[in-house]
């Protein structure tokens, strides 16, 4: 069956780049994919739009809900998220897939996919990119800390139900295997394919192109961040960062974000009167090649509580850029690693936070080690992230549970 045409329902809750990327190569293929993402979150996101070449068998839909997303209110935010399942569940049965593959997807949307797929019946694939209980725990700790011990403790015993109930698991890296041990996953059903970012979407590009021409950065040197600032991210590192540089009136700090963090730097531009901030709206997918290339520097920020297991994509995205990049990031990330085995950049623990702004004032002064980072980056990036390769392996992975003779139990 694996070898024949399959339908495949491969949700993502973000929208990111390699999650469609990879929904591209399923359908190059020869498999007829449906791509779901949520339509009603503010985040960057990959190319969700239909190419000119495209595959046939490739439809993309962004699943809404009615109102606002509540992202920052813990109790509506869940009501939300258990609508939103209903939502997606339904466009999934409609679809009639053979596989359903769940990656980066709150649990409740995550659970109703893995119920259809036990009603069809279809193979289900938890793609397994962090772990939500954790993730859910260390942020109630900052913002509710006397409901972060049970509630966490729930969500981390619903994760551990839903990955011991799944067909396959497909984690990012080694990190998840002694966590998923743990909790009783057998090896057997345990398959690592490290993230990537779409190399052919993120060409070379020079520092003079129309982007960086129409926000006038030609001829400055830009220290950019381009992202999500969220729980995992202290946005006031951008803004010691930004009084660092305040006297050089050729260096600008650009952050292109949305939601409170963006806000929180708004706030301070105005407040400490920090000429060199700038902050931009996300940009469209199309521009990001031009919004990287107009870079000098670009950034990466992710808290110490993030531990081993959430990893930024963007760091994956700058290396395809071809640009030196300085990570904010615990040693033990696997992003940390990946900057280091790629000599792209530089990484600097979160617990000292004016290394990292000591770090990007060297850079600045140093072009040349700065064009021999961005180098090293890009060849990295040539080498590891070829989606012919990367496609073929994702195929065999989420294919295993229909090649079994006898699939993982549902319960």
């Amino acid at each position: 069956m694996p070898s024949s045409s399959l339908r495949i329902f491969l949700h993502d809750y973000t929208g990111h780049p390699p999650q469609v990327h990879v929904s591209r190569e399923l359908a190059r293929r020869g498999h007829t994919v449906l791509y779901a993402y949520a339509g009603m979150i503010e985040t960057p996101r990959g190319n969700l739009t239909r190419q000119p070449d495209d595959p046939p068998g490739l439809d993309i839909v962004g699943v809404e809900i009615g109102g606002i997303f509540r992202k920052h209110s813990y109790f509506k935010r869940q009501l939300q998220e258990i609508e939103y399942g209903h939502a997606v569940a339904r466009i999934a049965a409609a679809f009639a897939p053979d596989i359903i593959i769940a990656g980066d997807t709150p649990l409740f949307p995550l659970n109703s996919l893995r119920r259809l797929a036990r009603r069809r019946p279809a193979a289900f694939v938890f793609w397994m990119m962090d772990v939500y209980g954790l993730a859910v725990r260390d942020g109630l700790a900052k913002k509710l800390p006397i409901f972060s011990g049970p509630i966490g403790s729930f969500y981390i015993a619903f994760e551990k139900y839903l990955v011991r109930r799944s067909d396959q698991v497909v984690v990012i890296s080694e990190g998840f295997r002694d966590l998923l041990e743990n909790w009783r996953v057998p090896p057997e059903r345990v398959e690592t394919l490290p993230l990537w970012a779409p190399l052919e979407d993120i060409p070379l590009r020079d520092k003079d192109n129309p982007w960086s021409r129409k926000h006038r950065l030609t001829s400055t040197i830009n220290i950019v961040y381009s992202g999500t600032l969220g729980l995992k991210h202290n946005p006031q590192h951008l803004v010691t960062l930004a009084r660092r540089i305040e006297p050089r009136s050729d260096t600008r700090l650009l952050v292109i974000s949305e939601g409170l963090g963006a806000d929180f730097l708004k706030e301070q531009k105005e407040l400490l009167n920090l000429a060199n901030l700038e902050i931009m709206p996300y940009q469209p997918f199309s521009d990001l090649p031009d919004v990287f290339g107009s870079a000098d520097i670009l950034l990466v920020l992710l808290e110490p509580e993030a531990g081993i297991f959430s990893v930024p994509g963007k760091v994956l995205s700058h290396l395809c850029a071809g640009r030196p990049q300085v990570g904010l990031i615990p040693r033990e990330n696997r992003a940390s690693r990946v900057i280091n085995e790629s000599r792209g950049g530089v990484v600097i623990d979160p617990r000292s936070p004016d290394d990292f702004v000591d770090a990007i004032a060297r850079l600045v002064e140093s072009p040349e080690e700065r064009a021999l980072l961005g180098r090293n980056a890009r060849a990295y990036a040539e080498r590891k992230f070829d989606i012919a390769r990367i496609g073929e392996v994702f195929e065999q992975i989420i294919t295993k549970p229909l090649r079994a003779a006898t699939p993982a139990a549902k319960i």
